[in-house]
């Protein structure tokens, strides 16, 4: 049972209460890891630090802090429920039964759950890394380097596999939903746009239902989700939106970020492919100019496949190639293998798109020879993991911490979504 600290509104108390109850009964038959119960339910056993980031109609808060018990650092979500309005209230009520009902290494677990005086808080280990998309931001902005990229989707992928066999449509996959910890490891959230395709104990083929509050995914959905017709979508979405974040990853922005939502969804609907932006997909002239992102800024192919080699030696790492004008941030080639992964994810139609359980299998990701705890915290350099990693009786160097701190506290949580 969770535990009120002082007397809510009964509605709003109930809701968080009964949703705990019924999602623990839902999940009795099935065999899982109690990730509730390893944290206290009361506030005062959480030292609150810095604000990383704010949300909801900033309604909701998420601090960094530390679990007094054991020094360990978490992050909270503190969620001010007497202003939420009751369409909110059933939002994050749907969130936190998914989030009991999902035990997956690559889902980002939730600790624990509880209201304190007139807040919901949720309890997450704290990713000392961030999100994929703050360091594409902060320290990659041209892009990542392939081999990070390709440890980044693997994990995306297994998360993905995960839900779509529990009969879930994760509908918000994107690099702001994947947060890496400082161990390496990388997990999937932005489970408040789930959606389960389990219809009156029967599984359906597709789905209908547009995302809530989806303005700020519409780069990343599928043409079927946006043509909202009576084919509906189903779980081959989330693998669009997986393929416009490894060229998210790959190319330093979002490909159609800035189109106009007219537009963007005729470009989808009449077959544009976004791409990698690299010597095999830039004109050579382009190549040859001053260092500038201001012509491919859209990340778009001019055809399927996106255009063909125009010279420069392939490196499967995604580093620049040797050339007079190296200094052009896209004088760089991808393999061949990273292409055809991207183009499998981007089909126009869906049946041609292959499952996740098919991608992790994909020749991509044979480049990948160690575990992600020993290599991504190499790849991820200049960057550093805060917080997670210190010892109980250790405090985060202040200079770390300033680091984070000044480079997350002006995003809003959908750049640091627990």
């Amino acid at each position: 049972m969770l535990s009120c600290q002082v007397q809510l509104p009964c509605v709003l108390s109930c809701v968080f209460v009964q949703a705990h109850e019924d999602s623990r009964e839902s999940v009795t038959s099935l065999p899982r890891r109690d990730t509730m119960g390893s944290f206290l339910p009361d506030s005062s056993a959480y030292q609150l630090l810095a604000v990383i980031g704010q949300g909801l109609d900033h309604l909701m808060t998420v601090n960094r802090a530390q679990y007094r018990p054991t020094g360990e650092h978490v992050a909270i979500r503190r969620i001010d429920l007497e202003s939420c309005t009751n369409d909110m209230v059933a939002y994050l009520q749907a969130e936190l039964h998914v989030s009991k009902l999902f035990h997956h290494p690559s889902i980002l677990p939730y600790k624990s759950v509880f209201i304190a005086e007139n807040e919901l808080w949720v309890i997450t280990p704290l990713m000392a890394y961030g999100s994929a998309r703050e360091l594409v931001s902060t320290y990659f902005p041209d892009g990542m380097s392939e081999l990070t990229i390709a440890y980044i989707l693997l994990g995306i992928l297994k998360a993905l596999e995960y839900i779509h066999q529990m009969g879930y449509v994760h509908r918000s996959v994107k690099a702001s939903h994947v947060l890496i910890a400082a161990d390496g490891q990388v997990r999937m959230s932005g489970l408040r746009s789930i959606f389960s395709l389990i219809r009156h104990g029967q599984r359906a083929k597709v789905v209908h239902d547009f995302p809530q509050n989806s303005v700020k995914m519409l780069p990343w959905l599928s043409p079927e989700v946006l043509q909202q017709n009576l084919q509906g979508y189903d779980f081959r979405s989330d693998i669009y939106s997986l393929g416009i974040t490894a060229c998210e990853l790959a190319n330093g922005h979002v490909p159609f970020k800035d189109m106009p939502a007219t537009q963007m969804l005729l470009e989808k609907l009449n077959g544009t492919v976004p791409c990698l932006l690299d010597t095999t997909t830039i004109p050579p002239e382009e190549l040859s100019m001053k260092p500038s992102r201001s012509g491919a800024d859209s990340g778009i192919c001019e055809g399927p496949g996106g255009g063909g080699s125009v010279g420069g030696v392939r490196h499967s790492n995604g580093e620049p190639a040797p050339s007079s004008s190296s200094a052009h941030p896209y004088n760089r080639s991808f393999s061949p293998h990273f292409h055809a992964f991207v183009e499998l994810c981007l089909q126009r139609d869906p049946e041609k798109r292959p499952s996740a359980s098919a991608l992790i299998g994909h020749p991509f990701f044979k480049q990948i020879k160690r575990r992600p705890s020993e290599a991504l915290p190499e790849l991820l350099r200049p960057a550093s993991p805060i917080g997670s990693g210190e010892s109980s009786q250790l405090q985060p160097s202040p200079s770390r911490l300033a680091s984070l701190e000044s480079g997350l506290s002006h995003l809003d949580v959908d750049d640091w979504d627990f």
